[in-house]
């Protein structure tokens, strides 16, 4: 759970930092349009390195810290169903946008789902 959660670190500080670093990079490799307003998309880096702090926090006792694993499972959840109501629905968003889902959200599933099921069964959810 620690390295999982460590690695989940890791990786949120750096694509944070990317996005608010170089916010134009993702849209340029995917050949989507340019950003009208990068502010918006160096926000979502801020939280999304945010995240990470939270994540390597939680790492040095994750059974106790679960909130934190909880909240970003749910936002590993939300975002792809956000994208999907965007691209299938609202038809406002293009595929490529969905290239940020396989890195950001879909490889911590499982994961993320194991450590909170972990936590069911020694903690039953408690807050301790």
């Amino acid at each position: 759970m620690s390295t999982c959660l460590r690695l989940a670190a890791i990786y949120n500080i750096l694509w944070g930092a990317w996005v608010v670093i170089w916010p134009h990079t993702f849209f340029e490799w995917t050949g989507m349009a340019p950003l009208q307003h990068p502010t918006i998309w160096q926000g979502t880096g801020m939280i999304v390195g945010v995240y990470g702090l939270g994540y390597w926090w939680a790492s040095y006792n994750p059974l106790k810290h679960w909130p934190i694993v909880a909240v970003g499972f749910l936002g590993k959840i939300f975002g792809p169903l956000g994208f999907l109501f965007n691209y299938l629905v609202l038809k406002e968003v293009p595929f490529e946008f969905s290239y940020t889902l396989y890195t950001n959200d879909l490889i911590w599933w499982v994961p993320f789902f194991l450590i909170l099921q972990r936590v069911h069964t020694e903690t039953q959810w408690q807050l301790r």
